[in-house]
């Protein structure tokens, strides 16, 4: 499809977030799940009710527009929630898929934080101040969510390295001592 406007591009790039936020919809159950540490968890159940939220104000969105929301796959969040699906069958110790799923997650957020501005600026460029007001609470949202993570990482990235270190330590052959 050719896009001959900005707002044909605006349009498109709602509803790659829509086909983005309704993927995370269903990714962040199966996180929540892997998550071992509690707050994470917990944190992880509370992102998904903030993104069901986030769905309702694009729909909002698509309704001040008189436009559909479906029809486009986005493909950059199915790669990232893909990644993701893939750290949760590695085997490895609770600290450090705790630690991964972070990673993960804060990919997923930096890929919503760049979208989210980006809009937010075209709808601000197409005077739709009512839509950049929805699509701004968003994008706060989201940085809100990455900062969360980041002071997670904090304790958990301390626990998954204490963990390694442990592990070699018992990996380690006995010395024979003379």
């Amino acid at each position: 499809m050719t896009k001959d406007s900005l707002r044909e591009l605006y349009v498109d790039e709602l509803r790659d977030l829509y086909s983005a936020e309704k993927q995370l919809t269903k990714a962040l159950p199966k996180i929540a799940k892997a998550a071992t540490s509690g707050d994470l968890r917990m944190g992880f159940e509370q992102h998904l009710e903030q993104t069901k939220g986030h769905v309702e104000r694009l729909e909002e969105i698509f309704g001040l527009l008189e436009e559909r929301p479906g029809g486009k796959k986005c493909v950059g969040m199915e790669g990232l929630v893909k990644e993701g699906s893939e750290v949760m069958e590695e085997d490895i110790s609770d600290d450090a898929m705790d630690a991964a799923l972070i990673a993960a997650a804060q990919r997923v957020e930096h890929y919503e934080i760049a979208a989210y501005g980006t809009v937010a600026a075209y709808a601000d460029l197409l005077g739709e101040s009512e839509h950049a007001s929805l699509l701004r609470q968003t994008l706060d949202e989201e940085k809100e969510t990455d900062r969360k993570l980041t002071e997670l990482s904090q304790d958990i990235n301390v626990l998954a390295q204490a963990g390694s270190s442990e592990q070699k330590v018992a990996q380690r052959k006995p010395r024979k001592v003379a």
